[in-house]
């Protein structure tokens, strides 16, 4: 029998019957990972009629569950690494660096000093530059603003806490100009708008943000087609996006809820494998053509922040930084392209 006073308390209702005790958990507490509470359980912070059970007990939809306890993390802080850096820009105030695909810019609040807290932007930051900003905390030095793990480009870092607050204070009043480059599936019903609702956390998929919940905050991106693919994969939209706001997974979750996620954004819609779709006999198949007859993928997002434009927390200067997209994005791009011309040429045959 567990004693503790609960530090919340939930009634079980026969709407709940058959749930998992974890899936109820993450359900009922929004503002706490799956992870997190598969912890809890672990630990014996949940009780259940008093007592405590496994993550997949199932509920009956008459139980009482209580809340006993936090996770308790051990303290945890960033790892200098010697980790290749692509610096734009660096002065003593502030560096620009165009982050890769693939890196995450700090380790999340539930990493420990292991593999997962390894290989993070951060921790490259910490290697190359001799001192970066507290504001963040030990875990997010110099970090003014932040990347998803799968997106690229250009990043500004604070390396003293003056300049990260007057660098947090431009972001905050939207004095920060971004601009993004995405290629989406289909073709936009309009060459240009300005997308503005609510984002929010999935109540069921806690990884994923949402516009279909009341709760969140406003977020505004704008958008406008600058090339259109008709390609033998189906159609895509080559986009450049503004953003004013700087919402979590902000354009991904803007362009997904207009039925056109981002290619390679499987968390957002978008297929693993993009499967072809059409293709015309040919007497005489070329290497492009046979090409064109297979799936192609991307094994990251195709969005790219690719300018960046602030003042100079010091200096007050205006001052304007750009980045092309990377060479494995340039290279679906020509893929695309070149199914699109062998499409065309056996369609005038």
């Amino acid at each position: 029998m567990i004693s503790t006073e609960a530090l919340q308390t939930f009634l079980a209702t026969t709407d709940d019957a058959g749930k998992r005790l974890d899936h109820f958990l993450v359900a009922n507490l929004p503002d706490i990972s799956r992870s997190r509470v598969q912890q809890l359980i672990g630990e014996e912070k949940v009780s259940v009629n008093g007592k405590s059970e496994k993550a997949s007990f199932k509920l009956r939809g008459t139980e009482t569950i209580e809340i006993l306890g936090v996770v308790e993390l051990p303290p945890l802080r960033a790892i200098p690494e010697d980790i290749p850096l692509d610096i734009v820009y660096e002065d003593d105030d502030f560096a620009v660096v165009n982050k890769s695909a693939g890196m995450m810019v700090h380790a999340g609040a539930g990493a420990t000093n292991d593999a997962r807290n390894m290989g993070t932007l951060v921790n490259a930051l910490l290697h190359h530059f001799n001192s970066l900003s507290s504001v963040g905390g030990e875990m997010r030095p110099g970090i003014v603003h932040r990347l998803d793990k799968g997106t690229s480009g250009l990043l500004v870092v604070a390396k003293n806490d003056i300049a990260h607050r007057k660098l947090g204070d431009q972001f905050a009043n939207r004095e920060i100009k971004k601009t993004y480059i995405a290629l989406v599936h289909g073709w936009l019903k309009e060459p240009k708008g300005t997308i503005k609702n609510i984002i929010g956390r999935d109540a069921i998929r806690r990884t994923r943000m949402t516009t279909r919940r009341a709760e969140g905050r406003e977020a505004i991106t704008d958008y406008r087609v600058t090339k259109k693919f008709d390609t033998p994969w189906g159609k895509f939209s080559l986009v450049e996006l503004k953003i004013h706001t700087g919402r979590t997974h902000q354009i991904r979750v803007h362009m997904s809820s207009l039925g056109h996620p981002v290619v390679g954004d499987t968390l957002y819609g978008a297929p693993r494998q993009i499967r072809i779709q059409s293709i015309t006999p040919i007497k005489k198949r070329s290497e492009i053509a046979a090409n064109a007859a297979l799936a192609i993928s991307l094994d990251r997002n195709f969005l790219h922040a690719a300018a960046l434009e602030l003042t100079h927390p010091s200096s007050r200067e205006v001052m304007k930084f750009s980045r092309p997209l990377p060479e494995e994005l340039t290279g679906f791009l020509a893929q695309l392209e070149r199914g699109r011309l062998e499409a065309a040429a056996q369609h005038n045959q």
